[in-house]
């Protein structure tokens, strides 16, 4: 065992037997065994000198700065130390080369076969002296969340945070003292979870619950979903973004994992939707004003299951004071106060952000550009002009749609 080197080893829930070989070897050969509490006692016939971890990192590593070269040091931690673990602390403070790390079983794995679900496709995430509001989108966003847990903020405190914050409709399991003879796996939902309480060392996975779907085809979830698909208030009048015109918008947003969009006069709240497949961890939000139209948009909500869409009736820009700052806006409509709007928006908007607008007539498409150039924009316009085929006898013509302007432009870059 090179004392040049500091070995962070992982240790399953199944304890001091879950480690190889290699692993058991190193730690008992070492003359300095850095650990929580709860991992030290599980090596009783330990030689070396143990140090317990506790919230004194800077002095663990000051210590194994010290002795490297001149005495055989293991760091203990649970599970996978690369996984919400000590060894990027570690490893960020005393540099790679000096590191060496020997994964185990992670208590989410663990947790994941106990309950007996898949975990590919899981959002994971830790509140390990953290905010537990930190992690409300995301939850929020996910079907599946694993979320490792600590004695302050405890299952049943995660729980009353989410419903605080209007995330409901989650199964949770809470996995305690996993590996031990009184391991135990509790199922419930948010509602009594925040009234129970468990053992400190657990993991909470949370399931949401799909509500029953109709008899039919599962609601689309693609890019340029058909029109006749949502919800709308007076379909023939066309208050919706067109299939072709809202994928050519979505494009122009230029939209990440992580962004925020704020849709001003979402209408039936179609962009709101196929924009929520591509936000998975950040939020969009549906600005209305009629209360027909923000009732129609909560329908088209929970048929599609956009769960991180929130519907806020306002008559923008009046009430968006508190809303977080956009990296994208998409406009629809304005209600006639363009210039306002873009007045509140090319102050609130992130820069590098994209302010896209649908325009129909000339009068507008003009004002539009004059507002932006003004406020220091460089307006990019698309016209899309689209025509569907429709059957007549035995013969097919195309109609056209109203064509549409898609005005675009981006807000510089600061650079330092």
């Amino acid at each position: 065992m090179p004392k040049n080197k500091v070995h962070i080893i992982g240790v399953a829930p199944g304890g001091a037997s879950s480690l190889t070989s290699q692993a058991r070897r190193l730690v008992n050969r070492a003359e300095i065994v850095f650990g929580g509490k709860r991992l030290l006692a599980l090596f009783p016939s330990l030689t070396g000198e143990k140090i317990t971890i506790r919230n004194n990192l800077d002095e663990v590593t000051e210590l194994i700065k010290g002795n490297i070269g001149q005495k055989r040091m293991v760091v203990l931690a649970s599970g996978d130390p690369n996984f919400y673990g000590i060894a990027s602390y570690i490893t960020g403070k005393l540099g790679k080369d000096i590191v060496e790390i020997i994964p185990n079983m992670s208590a989410m794995q663990v947790a994941f076969a106990r309950i007996k679900e898949s975990w590919e496709d899981a959002a994971l995430v830790s509140v390990h002296s953290r905010l537990i509001e930190d992690i409300v989108e995301t939850v929020r966003s996910n079907h599946k969340v694993g979320i490792f847990t600590d004695d302050e903020h405890t299952p049943g405190e995660i729980a009353r945070v989410l419903l605080e914050h209007g995330v409901d409709g989650y199964q949770a399991y809470v996995c305690q003292n996993l590996g031990r003879k009184d391991e135990k796996v509790v199922e419930t939902d948010l509602h009594n979870l925040g009234e129970m309480r468990f053992s400190p060392l657990n993991t909470l996975i949370l399931l949401r619950v799909q509500p029953d779907k109709p008899a039919g085809a599962p609601c689309p979830r693609w890019l340029g979903i058909p029109d006749e698909e949502f919800y709308q208030r007076r379909p023939k009048e066309g208050l919706i973004t067109k299939q072709e015109v809202r994928a050519v918008s979505l494009a122009k947003m230029r939209l990440t994992d992580e962004s925020i969009l704020w849709d001003i006069g979402a209408g039936s709240g179609a962009v709101s939707i196929e924009a929520s497949f591509l936000v998975r961890k950040g939020r969009i939000y549906a600005i209305e004003k009629n209360d027909a139209d923000v009732t129609i948009i909560k329908k088209n909500v929970q048929k599609f299951h956009a769960s991180n869409v929130e519907v806020v009736q306002t008559f923008a820009p009046d009430g968006l004071d508190e809303l977080p700052e956009p990296t994208a806006v998409f406009i629809g409509g304005s209600g006639g106060r363009m210039k306002e709007i873009l007045d509140f928006v090319s102050h609130r908007l992130k820069p590098g952000g994209r302010i896209v607008i649908n325009i129909v007539a000339l009068e507008n498409l003009y004002a539009a550009v004059s507002a932006l150039r003004a406020r220091g924009f460089l307006p990019d316009v698309t016209l899309v002009n689209v025509a569907r085929s429709r059957e007549i006898s035995n013969f097919t013509r195309l109609e056209a749609l109203n064509p549409v302007f898609v005005v675009t432009a981006s807000k510089k870059e600061v650079r330092g």
